[in-house]
């Protein structure tokens, strides 16, 4: 099976190129969202994260979010940490995941890539991108947050230049008439690399 990572820089649009996807009857694994229901669901993360950041990590069965943030924002050491938590159990779940699927390949959108120097577990990888202006806009709208909790985040994400270098497909997520071609165009492409797998 092969899997494609899906990755970009946090307001780029990776979820609706993933829906994209999804139209196209390609199975799509969202790591963040699977992130956030382990973080409630684990036994071993809940534990290991009231031990990073002390009982106020969680308000009863739920994971206290804006606590959290507070703790990471501007502290990459902290933010590591917690990656390195939860990011083991995301991979494991993904790999039990990718094992019910029947396609010619699977998406699994995950905004840290190379980051986390993870891009070895993709044959391929699709960057999407867009202008940081319009990134921080359209996160202040979605999020209901400020500009500097934005650009503290994008502190610690690679810059798009830098992950163009090493993704081998890229879509620049304008406008959704465009970004849905791209996605076509890219899913055509990466079906043709497959058959010359096979071949």
């Amino acid at each position: 099976m092969i899997v494609v990572g899906l990755t970009g820089g946090i307001g780029s649009g990776k979820t609706t190129v993933a829906s994209f996807f999804k139209a196209l009857s390609i199975p799509v694994y969202i790591a963040d969202i699977e992130a956030k229901r382990l973080m409630v669901t684990s036994k071993v993360i809940r534990r290991k994260l009231i031990q990073l950041f002390g009982d106020k990590a969680y308000e009863g069965k739920e994971l206290n979010r804006p606590y959290i943030a507070s703790k990471i924002f501007n502290n990459k050491e902290d933010l590591d940490a917690m990656n390195a938590i939860v990011h083991p159990k995301v991979a494991s779940h993904f790999k039990r995941w990718l094992k019910k699927q029947n396609s010619p390949y699977v998406i699994k959108e995950a905004a840290i890539i190379f980051e986390i120097d993870k891009a070895s577990e993709y044959d391929l990888i699709v960057l999407v991108t867009a202008d940081v202006e319009e990134r921080i806009r359209r996160v202040m709208k979605r999020d209901d947050t400020n500009r500097s909790k934005i650009e503290s985040i994008l502190k610690n994400q690679w810059s798009d230049q830098e992950k163009m270098d090493k993704s081998h497909y890229v879509i620049r997520n304008d406008d959704l008439y465009s970004t849905k071609n791209q996605v076509l165009k890219t899913h055509e492409s990466i079906l043709k690399h497959i058959k010359k797998l096979k071949n």
